[in-house]
């Protein structure tokens, strides 16, 4: 059983780790060499020049201004400094509003720590109950539910602090959600033109035997949306093309790799060997070979190409459909477009930088059986998964080790091994084994066949919380595999689950605080210090850069990680709610966190983070409902517990309390919700109707053309852009058709053509 003193081992462990990560980027951070791994953001829009091109040889490499070691930690109120509406405007609405998942946290438990230190602790301390039992206790457990007496009466405070903590959690909540919508509507309302508010994705088009595509999406909007339909863009399967463009740009940078080593040598011309990885086969000259690559591939891309915009197959049932209008995207968004409801699917497209293309190919049909197939896999994920925990599990059981090797009793037993074995290592054992979970999850998302990055990424969080709502949490408290827990529950009445898990609670503090503090305290030092980017870059930068364009292309910045970062803090959430009542003593760790990731994160989003995408705060309803999905586990939990302490005279009253949640989490959900779903017509009028007055000249059709054409046919890095693109983009011959909804276009459409801030003050380098 831990002691304070332990838990004092380890906050002196996790924090001296955690101080170490920020004296290291502190000091990182300041030298010129490292300017494009910590301030990448500034880079890419153009606001920072790199310091390695000014001053002496040895000034390139260290910063020798001995003063700027002295401001070390001068980052952490620099990253505050900047205003919401700036910090909006230089990293986007979804960056600022992650950043308001942690003032939540800080807002919602430090005035309930403050409560629960002030009444609940002296109430749970004033008891003599574990120091009369025969039970093993710590110190800890004294400040906890554990220490009141069976039946007393001391339970009615626990259940009024219940009452108290769940009216401030849905306060905040819902002012929260109230200011999110509204900046989420300022914002639509605000930004600068985008493709994806005059566009809807069409999914589901019939087959017509008379008419094509594009042919059949443009007649049925002509004829369904006469006064608004401007144009579309139909949706090509060019996954393989797609690959072999790929192919082609790593097959170009080997080949300019090798050419830049051959000019620095020229009395030996580079070779490889052709086998796997390059560790057997023939040997050959390097630059020969991967030019003859290059042109093969070359080739191929061409005859992929002139593949896709001549062969009608290639050519999905989708299009993305364009409007003169926001106002008629939005009614043709938002409304059923046929009689039969499964056919003409509209719904609004994602931007352009925010679509995964690979899944536009797969057929809207397959997406149900999809799913189902995921949804399988996932469950026995989930449930498998708990083997390692349970092992991890084990590792805090100091009799279980000295019981599987009796001779390491001696050292185990030594207080500083003792110590750490408790203290520190469960948590970070579990930290490793769930690295590589989001990779798991995320290609279980893009098999399912969510068209947009958001929506993987919105998809793979909501599975990370489920998985560590039933690993790491329910299994942490009940030591043993998923799958037995599963065929306990089975096995057992619905109304004694909560008491098994509830009477489990108190006993796995000690655990959820050693994982805060490894996971949370250390894990965000270590975030800051981009140990990896680091040494990352610098690896390119030494073997692989050549020019200034490479290295660009070396720094990583990254991105918030919303499919992993977010379930994340939804874990603190309910960790902090669950013990809020039953052992107060997690707050105060838990506030440590949020403060500290507060500061983190903002500064990672000012100078580090390039958002791939822009979705306005869609995910914001997910968050809302996770942390009420916390609330209502704590209620529930709170109810068995006081179950088994026979204190269940207050039951009647505890039920009250996730019935008027969820009643709450209803009221919340009609009146904002719509705000993340929907777009309200007059809003779109208002837009409209002020940049038809500002531009009233603007050519939208050249603006929308060409924004949802598949990326491998704009070019890019890629020469091979020739006439099958040109192709593509040429006004289609409509052909004659025997359907009788063509005879209201009788001509070609006249409108429509198809195609196949400021910088940091901090800166002393």
């Amino acid at each position: 059983m831990a002691t304070l003193g332990d838990i004092g081992v380890a906050a002196a462990i996790n924090i001296l780790s955690a101080f170490v990560f920020f004296l290291a980027f502190a000091i990182l951070r300041i030298q010129p060499v490292n300017d494009r791994v910590y301030f990448p953001k500034w880079y890419i829009k153009g606001l920072r020049s790199s310091p390695l091109g000014t001053g002496a040889f040895v000034g390139k490499i260290v910063n020798l201004d001995f003063r700027s070691y002295v401001r070390f930690l001068n980052w952490m109120p620099a990253a505050l400094q900047m205003p919401e509406p700036e910090l909006i405007d230089h990293a986007g609405l979804d960056s600022a509003v992650y950043l308001r998942i942690y003032l939540i946290g800080l807002k919602i438990f430090v005035p309930i720590a403050f409560l629960a230190f002030t009444i609940l602790v002296p109430v749970n301390w004033t008891n003599n109950t574990l120091k009369l039992s025969n039970l093993t206790y710590s110190d800890l457990d004294k400040l906890s539910i554990s220490n009141i007496p069976m039946g007393s009466t001391r339970f009615w405070t626990h259940l009024v602090m219940a009452y108290a903590f769940t009216f401030w959690t849905c306060y905040v909540l819902k002012k929260e959600y109230e200011i999110v919508a509204s900046m989420r509507l300022h914002f639509l309302a605000s930004e600068h033109r985008r493709p994806d508010q005059f566009t809807v994705l069409v999914r589901n088009v019939p087959p017509d035997p008379d008419e094509s595509v594009s042919e059949l999406v443009e007649h049925f909007f002509l004829v369904n949306h006469p006064d608004h339909y401007l144009t579309h863009q139909v949706v090509y399967n060019a996954n393989k093309l797609s690959e072999l463009v790929h192919k082609k740009k790593k097959m170009r940078n080997w080949l300019d790799y090798y050419q830049l080593k051959y000019s620095r040598n020229q009395s030996k011309k580079p070779s490889l060997k052709t086998g796997f990885l390059a560790l057997w086969g023939t040997r050959v000259d390097a630059i020969d070979y991967y030019t003859s690559e290059i042109e093969r591939l070359s080739k191929e891309i061409s005859l992929e190409r002139d593949k896709i915009v001549n062969n009608p197959k290639a050519i999905m049932p989708a299009a993305f459909v364009s409007f003169q209008t926001r106002w008629g995207a939005a009614v043709c968004a938002q409304t059923q477009q046929s009689r039969n409801p499964t056919i003409w699917l509209t719904e609004w497209a994602p931007e352009p930088r925010d679509i995964y293309w690979d899944n536009l190919a797969i057929p809207f049909v397959s997406l149900a059986v999809r799913r189902l197939i995921v949804a399988v896999a996932f469950f026995f994920l989930t449930f498998f998964f708990m083997i390692p925990i349970a092992f991890v599990q084990s590792l805090a059981n100091i009799e279980g080790i000295e019981k599987a090797v009796p001779f390491l009793k001696p050292i185990i037993e030594m207080k500083a091994i003792k110590s750490f074995i408790q203290g520190f290592l469960p948590g970070i054992a579990l930290k490793i084994f769930l690295i590589f979970l989001p990779s798991i999850l995320m290609l279980m998302s893009k098999f399912e066949g969510f068209i947009s990055l958001s929506g993987l990424e919105r998809r793979s969080a909501t599975r990370y919380y489920i998985f560590q709502f039933i690993n790491v949490f329910l299994g942490s408290i009940i030591t043993g595999t998923a799958f037995q827990q599963l065929n306990n529950f089975i096995h057992q009445s619905a109304n004694n689950i909560p008491k098994t898990i509830g009477a489990s609670i108190p006993m796995k503090a000690t655990f959820f605080i050693t994982y805060i503090m490894v996971d949370g305290w250390a894990g965000v030092a270590g975030e800051i210090l981009r140990l990896k980017p680091l040494i990352i870059y610098h690896l390119k930068n030494f073997f692989l850069v050549k020019t200034e364009k490479d290295r660009e292309e070396a720094m990583d910045p990254g991105t918030i990680g919303f499919n992993t970062g977010e379930p994340q803090i939804q874990l603190y959430f309910l960790l902090g709610l669950v013990y809020a009542v039953v052992a107060p003593i997690l707050l105060p760790f838990i506030i440590v966190f949020f403060g500290l990731a507060y500061v983190v994160y903002r500064h990672q989003i000012i100078n580090v983070y390039n958002q791939e995408y822009e979705s306005a705060a869609a995910f914001w309803p997910d968050v809302h409902g996770r942390i009420i999905v916390a609330l209502v586990v704590s209620q529930l939990l709170l109810m068995g517990l006081l179950s088994t302490k026979h204190a269940a005279q207050s039951t009647p009253l505890l039920v009250t309390l996730p019935v008027l949640t969820i009643w709450f989490h209803r009221f919340c959900k009609g009146r904002y919700e719509p705000a993340f779903i929907r777009y309200p017509l007059q809003e779109a009028m208002m837009k409209d109707t002020l940049e038809r007055a500002r531009e009233p000249n603007l050519n939208l059709k050249s603006f929308l053309q060409n924004a949802y054409i598949h990326p491998v046919f704009k070019g890019g890095d890629d020469s091979d852009y020739d006439e099958a693109t040109e192709e593509g983009e040429k006004e289609p011959a409509l052909v004659l058709t025997k359907r009788q909804s063509r005879r209201n276009t009788p001509l070609a459409s006249k409108r429509s053509r198809s195609f196949s801030s400021l910088l940091p003050e901090d800166q002393e380098l």
